[in-house]
């Protein structure tokens, strides 16, 4: 009886499991069915635009260097990134198209980074240049969505709205109590004198160091700087009496802002509407609001497929993430994937030039090498240049040192040249909160390396100088790519963190400019002229239908991706930072600390 009870039971759960696993691919096939149906479906239509359209600008969703959409499986939620490079083709492409007039620009915050905004900002500025116009306007503006909004010819908000105009600020979060509490110590090892590497001082300190709090402040000092600067340049307001704006905190309500000239007016939104009919000479009742996001994605796709495949000779190669070891996923940078998008344009006879986005906080040392390696072979055969995004720091300054030239913007993030290990011990945790403890067997004197036990002197000499010997081989490398001395580099370097308006003239970056300004650099360089660019983007040669799909399915509102918070980035943020460095390889390059400016 028994046996028959377990071979019943068996038998169940195995049929049982089965029929869920049928049900669940079945379930998948159905939906992959309908999305490529709709995507056959939305690709093959043509956006028409009609005459004297607005193009209505709201960026409230992430915004990365490229597009794409996905299924988060541990979050169940759908996940989309609108890309820079959609953007700024976007603006370009409606700078030209004679039935654009105009851009409405309504967006609170902006989920990217300053140097990211700042790119954006420089195509509007040049749009708007052409003759053509743009309004802002919002209930409320962060300081990011300000400073992207004042670009604007006429700014307005919402009567009962505000501008949050403060200046930047940093708060760093300290883990070194709670890990006192639990008992788990943190061994730290970085470059002798790397002083300014702060990325292990939430784990050893309970504030910043004063080497660190010195490298925060010059660099937030420099943002601020640019951001007063173009503010002040577009309203035609001095940066000192901007300084005294957020300093007093003038901008208590929005009539504060029209007091103190930061906005044209107050208005609701049906007003704003009014405005824009007037500027395009339509009644508000038949005015064309277009989504910029729709037209941006769809315009972009008509030009790249005018261009055939065998036609590209420019690769724009995105690394944008964390640097890992292995392949990566698609927010992390594989060492291993990287380095074979890089080989395939070098050997790719038809690719005359490779511009490199960069975009990331560092991460593997050892991936980082990697990387470099490609670029500098790849700099044998054809010109190699970087774009620097709102990061490229550490391992991302690693992996963009040996370019042909460098482009950043004043607001990018760059430098950070150090490197670290960190290895907790947890075996007071264990024995003194749980009661477990742990003994070991041993053939030699270093078999076992365990969190669990402490690492001995000459284990931490050891780990100590492979530590050296990295960072010499990075400021070796720093010094040979930008013709530097390894002691101008060191002098420099030791882990510190550098604004882009800083690090041009440091040596770091050759060129203030975003990724046009790079591509058209490359194309020169590649003796390439202007007509006959043709771009080929890695990982993605195409804009992602599936980002558009669920662009239509929220238009009909048929179905929504959820909007990230602020305060959900942050986390995420932070989360990742843990995960990444639980995960990490014995030696990081990465830069030491996640910033935010919202």
């Amino acid at each position: 009886m028994n046996m028959t009870f377990w071979k019943t039971f068996w038998a169940s759960l195995i049929a049982t499991v089965s029929a869920g696993i049928l049900l669940l691919i079945i379930f998948f096939l159905i939906v992959s069915a309908m999305i490529s149906s709709a995507e056959s479906m939305f690709s093959a239509s043509k956006l028409t635009v009609k005459e004297n359209t607005v193009l209505h600008m709201e960026l409230n969703g992430t915004i990365g260097d490229y597009t794409y959409a996905d299924f988060s499986p541990t979050s169940f939620q759908l996940e989309k990134q609108f890309g820079l490079k959609e953007v700024l083709s976007g603006i370009e492409i409606a700078k030209a198209d004679e039935n654009i007039k105009g851009i409405f620009l309504n967006c609170d915050n902006v989920s990217a980074g300053l140097a990211t905004v700042q790119e954006i900002r420089a195509a509007l500025e040049d749009f708007q240049e052409s003759g053509k116009f743009i309004v802002a306007y919002h209930e409320n503006y962060s300081s990011k969505a300000y400073y992207l909004s004042s670009v604007a010819e006429e700014l307005y908000v919402f009567p009962s709205g505000m501008i949050d105009f403060l200046g930047l600020g940093a708060e760093l979060m300290f883990f070194k109590g709670a890990l006192d509490k639990l008992e788990v110590d943190v061994q730290i090892i970085r470059g002798s004198n790397n002083k300014f590497k702060s990325a292990v001082e939430p784990f050893i300190n309970e504030k910043m160091s004063d080497a660190n709090r010195e490298q925060v402040q010059k660099y937030l000092d420099a943002l601020w700087g640019e951001m007063t600067k173009a503010v002040g340049a577009s309203r035609n307001l001095k940066e000192g009496y901007l300084n005294k704006v957020a300093d007093s905190v003038l901008i208590r309500k929005s009539s504060d802002a029209v007091t103190y000239k930061m906005a044209d007016a107050v208005k609701y939104y049906d007003e704003v509407l009014q405005n824009l009919a007037e500027k395009v000479k339509v009644n508000e009742d038949s005015l064309q609001l277009l989504s910029f996001q729709k037209y941006a994605l769809k315009k972009t796709k008509e030009a790249h497929t005018l261009t055939k495949l065998d036609d590209k000779n420019i690769a724009v190669i995105f690394a944008e993430g964390e640097i890992v070891d292995g392949r990566g996923d698609k927010n992390q940078i594989g060492g291993t994937r990287l380095s074979e998008q890089i080989r395939e344009a070098r050997i790719d006879d038809k690719i005359k030039a490779v511009v490199l986005r960069v975009n990331s906080p560092g991460g593997s040392a050892l991936a980082s090498d990697i990387i470099w390696r490609e670029v500098k072979e790849t700099k044998k055969l054809k010109p190699v240049i970087v774009s620097m995004g709102d990061l490229a720091a550490s391992g991302g300054y690693y992996i963009a040192c040996e370019a042909n030239r460098i482009f950043a913007q004043p607001t990018t993030i760059t430098g950070s040249i150090g490197v670290f290990g960190m290895i907790p011990y947890t075996g007071d945790l264990f024995k003194n909160k749980m009661g477990i403890t742990f003994d070991r067997v041993q053939t030699n004197a270093h078999s076992v390396i365990s969190l669990n036990k402490r690492l001995e002197e000459d284990e931490l000499a050891i780990i100590q100088e492979g530590v050296d010997d990295i960072y010499d081989d990075f400021i070796s490398k720093v010094a040979a790519g930008r013709n530097m001395t390894k002691a101008a580099v060191d002098s420099i370097g030791q882990g510190r963190v550098w604004a882009g308006k800083d690090a041009i003239e440091l040596g770091l970056v050759d060129e203030f400019g975003g990724l046009h300004d790079a591509i058209a650099y490359a194309a020169d360089e590649a003796g390439i002229t202007e007509d006959k660019v043709a771009i080929k983007y890695i990982p993605l040669g195409e804009e992602n239908q599936f980002f558009q799909f669920l662009e239509n399915l929220e238009e009909g509102q048929g179905m929504q991706a959820r909007e990230v918070t602020p305060l959900e980035s942050q986390l995420k943020g932070v989360y990742q930072a843990i995960r990444g460095l639980s995960k990490a390889s014995t030696y990081q390059a990465r830069m030491p600390y996640m910033l935010w400016v919202e």
